[in-house]
């Protein structure tokens, strides 16, 4: 039997878990925002400007809104999973999936355009997008709407790895 002051004491804790872990959620996702961006400014310019891409490139200034819609959602997504408990299965290995998944988008920026390699970017890319399904997959398992949270970061990848081969190729 709980006492009445028990009874709000845990809600609020609940509370406070539930919205800690938004915020670590939307943390991790600005941490690698972040790096990105001040990775990808590295190759922007002349270098990236110079190189042959296909026709189908989107704008430079597309990037910035689209990668801003999927961290969210990603965070969002992770944060439902969280929120399940470290106890519920598959918790603990989607998330640190997800992990990967975040490194490796810091990785792939790193690698196109701070070391300006495209094609070993190609490898980093597809790991990337393995990585992504991989953990769409076990976010499924454990919280189907995450899931289907994950699948526009999926498709954009999908598209960023064949400009990503196609810009290989030309290069």
């Amino acid at each position: 039997m709980t006492t009445t002051i028990e009874a709000p004491r845990r809600a609020r804790d609940t509370r406070h878990r539930r919205y800690g872990l938004l915020a670590a959620s939307f943390g991790a996702v600005l941490v690698v925002s972040v790096a990105g961006i001040l990775l990808t400014s590295l190759g922007l310019g002349p270098w990236y400007d110079a190189l042959p891409k296909p026709a189908w490139t989107p704008p430079e200034a597309a990037f910035g809104p689209v990668w801003t819609t999927l961290y969210v959602l990603q965070a969002i997504a992770a944060w439902l999973v969280a929120r399940a408990g470290w106890r519920t299965p598959g918790v603990r290995a989607g998330l640190g999936l997800y992990g990967l998944q975040l490194a490796l988008q810091v990785a792939w920026s790193g690698t196109f355009f701070a070391l300006r390699a495209p094609g070993a970017a190609v490898a980093v890319i597809l790991a990337l997008l393995v990585t992504l399904g991989l953990t769409t997959a076990a976010f499924a398992r454990v919280r189907p709407l995450a899931a289907a949270l994950l699948a526009p970061a999926v498709a954009w990848v999908a598209f960023a790895a064949a400009l990503n081969v196609a810009i290989a190729l030309r290069a």
